[in-house]
């Protein structure tokens, strides 16, 4: 190659040849220097990879501080401590007073919660077929999402009387919103592709949704499902604990109210023991089942 084509711009600009890259030689090192390419794990690393234990310890922790501020405090009447507390948890149970309640509170939120899921489902569908649709949920949960559920119990006890038909509109009212507005965000983020492969295939209207959205789109409608259920059960506690209308008995958050006025702290904690349990039954078994059977399944999520 001659010195003018070595200066020549045009040819620099290019890929330099080979003679500018002089090859370099790395020597491997030995397979045997590389060392153990896998360990067996210790007692504690075993122990440490237990899921199910490290909550354990971590609500061991949280009964321990309790028990021990609470015996420091020495006042049951502020603040009972754990043993006492567990105490009235088991005899509330033992007397049958307890059981009714939950049992109550739980018909009531069942009904509420399949209903907003429902609506929550039509509307999404509904959103993602027609612009329409799409700006009406957008309108509509900008608008109703952030007013609390509470707030319209007053309303819905003029509308529909003391009793569970209240209850169950303002649980609706507190599902229906979060688990549409997660609904439609996952809809939104689903792959072009997968969107294109549904209607080369014919799909349209609902199976269209449920063949190609929903399975897409089932990280974010699961996330707003737990939303929706801790939304509700905390309104209604909360509408038991101020009206109290869940049935003639009342249900969970009215026990709690009762056992407050008769200054039953122990009990009063017992009930919200009891809300705890069931809020960690749900989330940690119904909720982790179907993760695990869906979305972990599928490889969306780990």
């Amino acid at each position: 190659m001659s010195d003018v084509a070595l200066t020549d711009p045009r040819l620099l600009r290019r890929a330099p040849p080979a003679a500018f890259r002089p090859e370099v030689d790395c020597a491997l090192a030995p397979v045997d220097s590389a060392g153990a390419v896998e360990r067996n794990l210790s007692p504690f690393e075993k122990l440490a990879n237990l899921e199910w234990l490290r909550r354990g310890l971590i609500l061991f922790a949280i009964a321990a501080a309790w028990q021990v501020y609470a015996t420091y405090l020495d006042d049951p009447l502020l603040l009972p401590t754990f043993g006492e507390t567990m105490r009235a948890l088991w005899e509330a149970t033992v007397s049958g007073a307890l059981p009714p309640r939950i049992w109550g509170s739980l018909q009531v939120l069942l009904l509420g919660y399949a209903i907003g899921v429902i609506l929550a489902g039509a509307l999404t569908s509904f959103a993602v077929s027609s612009r329409l649709g799409s700006d009406l949920l957008s309108t509509l949960t900008s608008m109703f999402n952030p007013l609390p559920a509470i707030a319209l119990l007053p309303l819905a006890m003029l509308w529909f009387g003391l009793g569970i038909p209240s209850l169950v509109f303002v649980i609706v009212h507190s599902v229906l919103w979060p688990v549409a507005l997660n609904t439609q965000t996952g809809f939104l983020g689903v792959p072009e592709t997968l969107r294109m492969a549904g209607r080369n295939c014919g799909l349209k209207g609902f199976s269209y949704v449920w063949r190609i959205l929903v399975p897409a789109a089932f990280p974010s409608i699961l996330a707003g499902l737990k939303i929706g259920w801790a939304f509700a059960w905390r309104t209604l506690i909360a509408a038991e604990l101020v009206f109290g209308v869940a049935s003639r008995s009342g249900g969970l958050g009215w026990f709690i109210f009762e056992h407050r006025n008769e200054l039953q702290t122990d009990y009063v904690f017992a009930g919200l023991m009891t809300v705890i349990l069931i809020g960690l039954f749900v989330e940690e078994v119904i909720f982790r089942t179907i993760a695990h059977l869906t979305v972990q399944r599928w490889g969306a999520q780990r």
